[in-house]
């Protein structure tokens, strides 16, 4: 099946369309009207190299807020008030190391200089959000992504002491369900988010549940 190349025109090809790994397009730029419309169709950018890669995977990783797992452990880090918890008081300190912290197995980042600012610009116009574990007065973990409507789709997150990103990630959960999200976007597997209750759903209900949601 052959790779779609985007243009200037704001638009993506149907998600069924996708290689059977996700891959969807190529190309197009990271502006926030173009960044929305993906979002919006279940789709997200991830680089390779210099090139804008566009991914809809079927199954996609989700959680579900009120499936929400918390460990005995994180209830006793979280009772013991460890660490502090914000919500978009530091989101280009968050997304930076993000960027930056060095990750085992992968050589490099997919935030780009270019990622980095297309996300701040997002959280200017109000749609990306950070969440935060402060101790002793520094970041010491979090994450960011994006809100649209009762949705969240999660981008990535950093730790630098252990448990902050989890602890930053279950007190977010917590927010995000007393608002009324219904789902969170974790895009692809990994043990970690398993641990907490995300699962994998068909591409077919995700886009059914974002299309429902992200407008409300």
């Amino acid at each position: 099946m052959p790779l779609f190349v985007l243009n200037n025109e704001l638009v993506f090809p149907p998600v069924d369309r996708a290689e059977p790994d996700g891959l969807l397009a190529v190309g197009g730029d990271l502006s926030v009207e173009r960044l929305l419309l993906a979002y919006r169709q279940g789709i997200f950018p991830w680089y390779e190299g210099k090139h804008i890669l566009w991914w809809s995977p079927d199954p996609r990783f989700v959680l579900f807020p009120d499936e929400l797992k918390e460990s005995k452990s994180m209830k006793q880090l979280v009772r013991k008030n460890v660490f502090e918890f914000r919500a978009d008081t530091a989101f280009g300190e968050v997304i930076t190391n993000c960027k930056t912290m060095a990750r085992r197995g992968q050589e490099s980042t997919w935030i780009t200089d270019e990622v980095r600012a297309a996300y701040i610009r997002l959280h200017l116009s109000g749609y990306a959000h950070s969440a935060e574990a402060w101790k002793d007065g520094q970041l010491v973990g979090g994450l960011y992504g994006i809100r649209m409507g009762r949705a969240f789709f999660g981008e990535s997150m950093f730790s630098k002491e252990s448990n902050a990103s989890k602890f930053a990630f279950i007190q977010y959960v917590r927010r995000l369900h007393s608002e009324g999200v219904r789902l969170i976007d974790c895009q692809v597997y990994t043990e970690h988010l398993e641990s907490l209750g995300a699962r994998m759903i068909p591409r077919t209900e995700f886009i059914g549940l974002v299309d429902q949601l992200s407008g409300e």
